[in-house]
This record gives structure tokens, sequence and C-alpha cells, in this order.
């Protein structure tokens, strides 16, 4: 957050002496000066909802610059606002959810951080665009805001490139043009013990390579199939086939904000409204009914989708503790071949 901000007020410093009211903002219908206190506004506002804990809807506040207000004066602003809000990030605790309209009503830290960036290398983009100088910020910091709420968007030639691509602000190669987009922090779902958190192709990539994903797991590390299913999100994400809800979500206990495992579908329903599942969890976690917990929960989403009515698991006929979380979570048994046991549940 801190470096974004940086990069902002450096670029747009160098412009603090013309007249922000009268040139439009890039693309915007604002000016940029109306673009430039937006920024600070929507700082503030996410800084005050993180910190506040705020889960029911917008905070009835906003932010206004005295009419004295000048250039040099927004800009530091900003960096105030910037400031709040990576306080509230660093000292909110990771398992904390604040209010976010799109699409799931809610945001981490993590997601904050990811909107906030966002916010101010576009704005700083569309002032720098209307101001007549060039901008481009560290592509470490676009990156950061792709892979946490940009999932679906399928990585371009530059991440700096493949974000104004996708708000609408810029063309790739062989790409449509959008005209409407939105962006989208991860899923979550509740059972009485755990917490289901889907992952991003951040958390994904993290798993992948033998990192934590940002989670404290019983045990010290994530299990193998864990891993495994995570370098499968990563290449679906590359090739832009990644759908945070179908993906994999993490299981995490609500007493003390440790994982347990993980449990996920292999890619989004097929036409005949079948979606396959698989699980795993660490061995510390085992015999103490979290997959059963988490299957039910899951399942009982997926088949509540319209146009699901089967979710599906295949497992070897000799892993009996498997067999008998799928029992215990109301599939059947509908086939088998080669040794693997294909279990169903129907809506």
């Amino acid at each position: 957050m801190e470096e974004a901000v940086a990069d902002c007020v450096a670029a747009l410093g160098t412009v603090t002496d013309r007249d922000w009211g009268k040139v439009r903002a890039g693309r915007l219908e604002w000016d940029c000066r109306e673009t430039a206190a937006h920024i600070a506004d929507d700082l503030i506002a996410y800084a005050g909802r993180l910190a506040g804990r705020s889960t029911a809807g917008h905070l009835p506040f906003t932010i206004s610059l005295d009419e004295d207000t000048d250039n040099a004066g927004v800009l530091k602003t900003i960096e105030a606002t910037g400031a709040l809000l990576a306080a509230a990030i660093r000292t909110t605790p990771r398992a904390v959810r604040a209010f976010h309209s799109y699409p799931f009503r809610h945001a981490n830290r993590e997601g904050f951080a990811a909107m906030g960036v966002a916010e101010v290398l576009l704005h700083t983009h569309d002032i720098a665009e209307g101001t007549g100088i060039t901008y481009e910020p560290p592509a470490e910091l676009a990156s950061f805001v792709l892979t946490r709420i940009f999932p679906q968007v399928r990585p371009g030639p530059t991440p700096w490139q493949t974000l104004l691509w996708a708000t609408g602000r810029g063309a790739l190669p062989g790409r449509e043009p959008v005209t409407g987009w939105k962006w989208s922090n991860n899923p979550l779902l509740h059972s009485e013990r755990l917490v289901l958190e889907g992952v991003t192709p951040a958390t994904a990539a993290g798993l992948s390579l033998a990192g934590d994903g940002g989670y404290e797991w019983v045990g010290g590390a994530a299990a193998d199939g864990t891993r495994e299913g995570a370098g499968i999100m990563v290449r679906q994400y590359e090739e832009g086939v990644f759908h945070p809800e179908w993906g994999m979500y993490v299981l995490v206990r609500r007493d003390d904000d440790r994982a347990v495992g993980a449990m996920g579908f292999h890619g989004v329903p097929d036409g005949e409204g079948r979606v396959e599942i698989g699980y795993d969890l660490v061995a510390g976690a085992r015999g103490h009914g979290y997959a059963t917990e988490a299957l039910r929960t899951l399942s009982a989403w997926a088949l509540a989708r319209d146009g699901v009515r089967t979710v599906a698991a295949v497992v070897e006929r000799e892993n009996a503790p498997s067999r008998k979380v799928l029992a215990r979570a109301g599939f059947t048994e509908a086939g088998e071949e080669e040794g693997r046991v294909c279990y169903e549940l129907r809506g």
C-alpha cells in the first residue's frame, strides 16, 4: 500500500502546477481533481471498514477537501489516507472480514489491500493520462492486484498491461476490449466448526511452491494433495479458466484459525450439471469429522446453484477412510472402474 501511494505521489507531484479541475481524467467522466479526491475517499473508506470491522454495509461518512486545497494538499491527503489503510491492514487479524459489496459482500485484509492498491494505480493512470505524463507502476504491484481480485483474468504480456485491459483502459492482442468489469474477492462458506476459504491465484501459487499460502497449518504444513490441487489451480489461472467459486477452499478451524486441509472442485459443472469434488486433510486433523462436515457444506452449496444436479467424487477402493467420509456425507456408490469407486450425491 505504501509503495503504491509513494509511486502515485511521485508521479503526480510533477504536475501539481496544472489546473486539475479543468482536465478530464483519462476516460473517466471526472476531472483530475475529482479523481484524486476519489482516491483519498476510497482509501479512508476501506480503512474505516476494516478497522471498524464493519460487516453490515458502507459506513456513513465520506471525505471532503477544503475549497482552498491545492494539488499538493490533495496529494498529502492521499498520503495520509493511504497510511491509515496500511495501518488497518497491518493490525487486522487474518480471519477478519469487512463489508465490500461485490461479489460476496465481504473482503479480508489482503482483499482490501488489493482494492486499495488498485484504486491508487488505476486512478493515478487516469490523472496521468489527463495531464499528459507517462506513468507505469512497478510490475509487482499490478501483479498483486491481479492475483487477488482479478482471478478470472488470464495473465497477459505484462501485469500492468493486463490490469489496464481488465479495467477497460487498454488493449491486449487477441482479446476483445473490456467494457464492463468488477473485481472479485475470494468466496467464503461456514460450517459449524470450519470456515471454507476460497483460494486466490496468489494463495494457490504459494501452496504449490511448498509455502503456507498465508495459513497456519495443523502439523506445520499443507498436505501433498493440497499442494497438488493448488498447482492445478495455478495452471487454470494461467490458462484463463479459473473460477473462484469452483476452485479450492482451505478448511480453517473457527476456534483457533488453523488450517486442517483443503477441499474443492476439479472445475466448473459440465453440461449435464455434474461437478467433481476432492479433498485432503493433514494427518494431525484426521478423525475429527472435519472432512465430512466440510463435504456436506460444500456439496449443499454446489447443489443449490442453478443447473447443478450431481456432485461426484472418485476414490480408490482401498481408501476406506475417504469412502466412509463420503458415505457419512450422504454420497452413494455409482460405479467402479480399475479399483476406483465413483460416489455421487444428487440434488
